[in-house]
C-alpha cells in the first residue's frame, strides 16, 4: 500500500509486521534492496523477463514468495530458479470470491501443489486466499456473508490437498476490511492487511462487527491542499485534483471539517462545497484520500509530523514500480 521502505521498517520495528506484500517484481526489488527480508509478491508473474528478475531476488538475502494459478507457471518459475541457483516460495492462489486471479478450489489445487513439490528450486508454501472485493463492502453482515463463502472455498481447497497427502504450510490473505474475520477463523495463518496503516475515506466508512465505522483505525495519510480561488458564495477551489488524488473508490474527505466537503475533481482542481463561506484564499485543508494506495503512487515523499512538527521525510521508495 505505502510503497515505502521506511514505513515497512517501522511496521516491523514497532507494529508487529513480519513481512510485506508487493504486487510487482519491481516493488519487490525496491524492498529487498531496502532490507526487507520476507517478501510475498501476492500476484502472478508470467512475463519471462520479470520471472528472471524475480528469481534473482533471493540473492539479496530475502525470502521471496510468489503466487501461481496454473501448472505452466510452475515450470517457468522452476527454470528461472535453477538458472540462478536460488529458491522461491510458491503459493497456489485460489479464487475465493474476488473474481480476479486464482484457480477454482477443486482438484486442480492439489495438482498444481504437487507440481510445485516436485519442481527444482521451488517450495510449496501454501494457499493464497485473498478476497479483495469483500474488503470494500460497507455493511458488516453483507461482508460476513461474503467471508463465509470465502471460508468455504478455502476449506474445499484444503480438503483436496489433504486427500492428496500434501501438507499446507500456510493460508495467507485477509485485508483491512475483513482481517478480524480471517484472524478468528482458525484457517488463515497470515494476514495481508495494508491500508490500515494509513486508512482512506472509503475504508473509514467500512463498519466492523462492533458497529464502528473504520474499525480500530484512524486516518494518518493526508494531502495538504491550498485554497486558490473563492469567486462564488458557497464554493472554494483547491489545488488538489486528479493528478494528486485517486478517486476510484470515492472522493476525498476534508479532515476535521464537517461543514465543508470535497465535491468534485478535475486534473488540477478540487471543488469544495463551503456553504458557510469560512474558507479564504491560501487557507489549507487536509484531505483524506478516497483510495490510499494509488494516491501514494502519485507522490515522491511523505512528510511525517508529530505534534505539528516535521519529524521525518521519507521517500516513496517504490513509486512508479509498476512492472
Amino acid at each position: 500500500m505505502h510503497k515505502s521502505v521506511d514505513v515497512a521498517l517501522l511496521q516491523h520495528r514497532i507494529g508487529g509486521a513480519t513481512g510485506i506484500c508487493c504486487q510487482k517484481v519491481s516493488e519487490a526489488e525496491a524492498f529487498a534492496r531496502g532490507g526487507i527480508r520476507d517478501i510475498l509478491v501476492s500476484n502472478e508473474v508470467r512475463d519471462p523477463v520479470k520471472i528472471d528478475r524475480l528469481a534473482q531476488l533471493p540473492r539479496l538475502g530475502a525470502r521471496i514468495g510468489i503466487c501461481v494459478d496454473d501448472a505452466t507457471s510452475v515450470a517457468e518459475l522452476s527454470a528461472a530458479a535453477q538458472r540462478h541457483g536460488t529458491s522461491l516460495d510458491v503459493y497456489v492462489e485460489i479464487d475465493c470470491g474476488g473474481g480476479r486471479c486464482g484457480v477454482s478450489p477443486g482438484p486442480e489445487v492439489a495438482a498444481i501443489a504437487r507440481a510445485i513439490t516436485t519442481a527444482s528450486g521451488l517450495r510449496f508454501s501454501g494457499l493464497q486466499a485473498y478476497q479483495g472485493r469483500m474488503q470494500h463492502i460497507l455493511d458488516f453482515d453483507a461482508r460476513k456473508a461474503e467471508f463465509d463463502a470465502a471460508l468455504a472455498a478455502v476449506r474445499t481447497a484444503l480438503g483436496h490437498l489433504s486427500a492428496a497427502s500434501i501438507p499446507c504450510p500456510a493460508v495467507t490473505g485477509g485485508g483491512t476490511g475483513s482481517f478480524e474475520l480471517e484472524g478468528a477463523s482458525g484457517i488463515w495463518t497470515e494476514l495481508q492487511c495494508g491500508s490500515y496503516a494509513f486508512m482512506d475515506a472509503h475504508y473509514l466508512q467500512v463498519v466492523d462487527g462492533e458497529g464502528r465505522a473504520g474499525g480500530l483505525f484512524a486516518p494518518a495519510l493526508f494531502v495538504l491542499a491550498s485554497i486558490m480561488s473563492k469567486t462564488r458564495p458557497g464554493r472554494a477551489v483547491c489545488d488538489a485534483g486528479l493528478k494528486v488524488l485517486a478517486v476510484d473508490s470515492g472522493l476525498p474527505a476534508v479532515h476535521d471539517a464537517s461543514d465543508v466537503t470535497y465535491a468534485g475533481a478535475s486534473d488540477e482542481h478540487g471543488l469544495i462545497a463551503d456553504p458557510g463561506d469560512r474558507l479564504a484564499i491560501r487557507d489549507r485543508v487536509k484531505l483524506v484520500p478516497g483510495h490510499c494506495d494509488p494516491t501514494v503512487n502519485l507522490h515522491d515523499w511523505y512528510v511525517g509530523l508529530r505534534g505539528g512538527r516535521v519529524e521525518c521525510v521519507w521517500p516513496v521508495s517504490a513509486r512508479g514500480k509498476v512492472w
